[in-house]
């Protein structure tokens, strides 16, 4: 983001545990008011990067910054910061209010400022009434804010939060990744978001960190990295794709494995080995040989319709490879039956060309 203020520095950071490089050589800025996110698979570093950021691990190599202050070497409590974490951490012989104001407490904060700032912190997360109940009389939902005011009513500058709403079911999980935003605007501090749930990644930040095998691949929006993926690897992580493998002709076309060429804009050099990413929602299925006049298709079979209410997932086998073609109508205009020959077609704009 540039010009705006970094509230987070990662200068080529690397995390090693003996022989295991966990973080590889990470090179990140995150800007002051912004919603960030670290995305990716189990293992993949993020945790360990956000438990650098907090102080509870230290770089092997590689500076670290929050505001401009190199943090690298610091405990956790010396550090502007503080975490929330999946499994939230509360005190279950402690009420609410006990809970919150816990750390308030250790710092020996005088007892009428702790109640001001505990009754911000609960107002905040809209648990005004509650402060009696002990955390063991709360729902996960509930426990999960209890956890938020803890960590926000030391006033971070920056808010950690890993993987937090991973232990709720979906309808809570989606309510709380709502209200989770919300929060943040409102409160204006940073937060660094870890999760390996894209969804929940595309729903909530201002931008997106992918990561695999310890390295930062990618940075952007949610937009960028949905629509502009670097590689084969974010492009299939991120959502649901098509990946049609080909090779670049020229600046312009990509010749796919079949021997189909097809508009596709890439900057590689001709002979790149590469894949095309068509997201399901872009394309369209039709009738076999009946695809509309300029624009690409392939042909196959149609082999599954998967029903999800709103909508049919068509998986369609090629005579080359396999297909699933996310198709936006309703159930009730579906005219394709499984057998059918069909042609997939899509926009000429609506490809990505990646490599591995």
């Amino acid at each position: 983001m540039a010009g705006a203020t970094h509230a987070v520095e990662l200068d080529h950071i690397t995390k090693r545990f003996n022989d295991v490089v966990a973080v590889d050589d990470v090179v990140l800025d995150v800007a002051d008011g912004e919603f960030f996110a670290l995305l990716g698979p189990s293992g993949c570093g993020k945790t360990t990067t956000l438990r650098m950021i907090a102080g509870l691990e230290f770089p092997t190599e590689g500076g670290l910054r929050i505001f401009g202050d190199e943090v690298g070497t610091l405990p956790p409590n010396k550090r502007p910061v503080n975490t929330v974490f999946q499994n939230y951490a509360l005190f279950p012989h402690m009420s609410v209010e006990e809970n919150v104001s816990f750390g308030l407490r250790m710092q020996r904060v005088p007892k009428r400022e702790i109640g001001q700032r505990v009754e911000k912190a609960v107002s905040l997360v809209r648990m005004e009434g509650m402060e009696q109940r002990r955390s063991v009389q709360l729902s996960g939902g509930q426990q999960q804010r209890v956890a938020l005011a803890r960590a926000l009513v030391n006033s971070p500058k920056v808010l950690l939060l890993d993987e937090p709403l991973g232990a709720l079911d979906l309808k809570l999980r989606q309510q709380m990744q709502r209200e989770l935003k919300s929060l943040q605007r409102e409160v204006g501090i940073t937060f660094v978001f870890v999760t390996h749930d894209q969804e929940e990644a595309l729903t909530m930040s201002d931008r997106i960190g992918v990561m695999n095998d310890g390295r930062l691949l990618q940075v952007g929006t949610p937009t960028d990295i949905y629509e502009n993926p670097v590689n084969r690897f974010v492009a299939d992580f991120i959502g649901q794709t098509n990946l049609l493998d080909g090779t670049v002709e020229s600046r312009d076309v990509v010749c796919l494995a079949n021997g189909a060429r097809i508009p596709a804009r890439s900057d590689l050099p001709p002979g790149t080995k590469v894949a095309v990413s068509i997201r399901p929602e872009r394309a369209s299925l039709h009738p076999l040989g009946h695809a509309p006049a300029g624009r690409p298709s392939v042909d196959g079979r149609l082999e599954g319709v998967t029903y999800l209410g709103n909508a049919l997932v068509h998986s369609v086998a090629l005579d080359w490879m396999g297909l699933e073609v996310r198709s936006e109508i309703r159930p009730d205009e579906a005219r394709l039956t499984v057998g059918d020959g069909v042609s997939v077609s899509w926009e000429p704009g609506a490809v990505a060309v990646v490599c591995d």
